[in-house]
């Protein structure tokens, strides 16, 4: 008898590019990649956090190359795609939380501009930059647990994050003929430097905590497991959805 073989969680050979890559979850990102066998591009605005990510990424012996750039600006991020990736992780994003009264125009179009407008076109250039290649790929857009569900002064970031669901159920139908993925992963309230202002503060982290189930929030490596999953074979027929890494928030 012939047992089945695991598939591989390897990403060896494989060219990535990871947004919002010089901190956070978008770093985290890099580095499961990078640590995988993986040859990663780290994309970021900030030059300086940029170069000492990257550079503490060769540190350990992986690849990995930096490309400062603004997502938002469309041109600029066009020319990112040169080569084709075989994997992308969209992790670059924005949050202005404030409540729905109080959203002015400027803070919905600059939300909007990245977390929506952003991804649609990045995920539409890595994906003709793979046809064009005649490859295929995995696409994946870091979401949220509130692109399931509402928050607090959260419509501006809950309208992008539904939205970017969406997109992504729809892309899946249209870029699997050419064995193209695209899935999100949506976490919880993650431990990283931005986040540490609100677990700072008693009452909000009492309301975090007490809506994961598994009573703790998230930290990096739980982001990373998930990321290498959706980025290697081992995810070969996953396309079209969401993997919630968010404690069971949404399970309520």
């Amino acid at each position: 008898m012939n047992l089945p073989q695991t598939p591989s969680f390897r990403l060896d050979g494989k060219r990535a590019l990871v947004t919002g890559a010089s901190s956070g979850i978008g770093l985290a990102c890099a580095v499961a990649l990078a640590e995988a066998g993986a040859e990663v591009t780290c994309v970021a605005r900030r030059e300086g956090p940029l170069e000492e990510a990257v550079s503490q990424i060769r540190a350990h012996g992986w690849d990995a190359y930096s490309r400062v750039c603004d997502i938002a600006d469309l041109d600029a991020q066009a020319e990112l795609f040169d080569v084709p990736f075989d994997v992308v992780v969209n992790a670059a994003g924005m949050a202005r939380h404030t409540p729905a009264l109080a959203t002015t125009a400027a803070d919905y179009d600059a939300v909007m501009n990245v977390n929506v407008r952003a991804a649609y076109f990045l995920s539409t250039n890595a994906a003709r930059a793979l046809e064009a290649a005649g490859k295929g790929g995995s696409i994946i857009h870091i979401s949220s647990q509130m692109g399931h569900v509402g928050g607090p002064d959260r419509a501006v970031y809950c309208s992008s994050k539904h939205a970017i669901e969406g997109m992504t159920k729809a892309m899946a139908l249209e870029f699997g003929p050419s064995g193209i993925r695209v899935n999100t992963v949506c976490p919880t309230f993650i431990r990283t430097p931005l986040t540490e202002a609100t677990f700072a503060d008693p009452e909000r982290f009492a309301w975090i905590t007490e809506n994961i189930a598994l009573g703790r929030v998230g930290e990096l490596s739980d982001m990373m497991g998930a990321v290498l999953f959706l980025a290697t074979p081992a995810s070969a027929l996953v396309t079209g959805t969401s993997l919630k890494v968010d404690g069971g928030w949404t399970a309520r």
